[in-house]
């Protein structure tokens, strides 16, 4: 599949979100402001923002990389270098935050909500069907990963909290909505919109950022985090 810059333009918009919001939760951390990021609805709902784009865009991205099969060589490479990533994520912040390091963060989840994807990458309405069923199981009938973190926690010494948690349930849903937009031929209208296909500094910025959104995802925070530190 040939990059389109609409999707990685998207992308870069969820990663430029999330520069500002590590950036806002490292000045709060160190003490240069004082906000409440975990528990003010702003910031919970901007957070909610960025790892919804994130997904969406995964879910796309997946359905249009194996719309005539699943390409299992890319699958392979795939699953070899988020699973570099995600450990490396885990074993940062396991030196920096050993009492609330993440054990499944936003990269895990991309990790595997894409495996389990691939069973659903040509089957749209399946897709939409069970992103509503988790949708409003989440909400109504207190669905949710609780249960199998209560078995995992003791054997596996997961923290209590963490500072990143993206679990399985609801965000399975978002991967699943973004699957149905590429099988239902929606998406083509989400990515022509003038909104995502603008031409200026700031969208090839963003184009950039989208393009090499991995890679500024796991140096991004040790850099401000580090700067901060150096300052404090």
């Amino acid at each position: 599949m040939n990059r389109i810059d609409s999707l990685d333009i998207l992308r870069g918009f969820a990663i430029f979100l999330m520069i500002i919001f590590h950036f806002s939760y490292d000045l709060n951390y160190f003490r240069f402001i004082d906000i409440r990021i975990t528990q003010d609805t702003f910031w919970i709902n901007f957070r909610i923002l960025i790892v919804t784009i994130f997904l969406l865009v995964v879910g796309i991205s997946l359905a249009l990389v194996h719309k005539n099969g699943i390409n299992w060589q890319k699958v392979k490479k795939r699953v070899f270098i988020l699973a570099i990533a995600s450990a490396l994520v885990s074993i940062s912040t396991y030196i920096v935050f050993p009492n609330a390091w993440v054990y499944f963060g936003i990269l895990h989840s991309i990790l595997v909500l894409s495996i389990l994807a691939l069973l659903f990458v040509n089957r749209g309405y399946l897709s939409i069907f069970l992103a509503l069923i988790i949708l409003i199981g989440y909400n109504f009938f207190n669905l949710n990963m609780h249960p199998f973190f209560n078995i995992l926690q003791k054997p596996l010494h997961l923290p209590r909290y963490t500072v990143d948690l993206a679990p399985i349930i609801p965000w399975f849903s978002v991967v699943l909505i973004g699957i149905a937009l590429v099988n239902l031929n929606i998406h083509t209208k989400l990515l022509k919109l003038k909104l995502l296909n603008l031409d200026n500094k700031f969208y090839k910025l963003l184009k950039f950022l989208g393009k090499r959104s991995l890679l500024i995802y796991l140096i991004h925070q040790p850099i401000l985090f580090g700067f901060l530190w150096l300052i404090r």
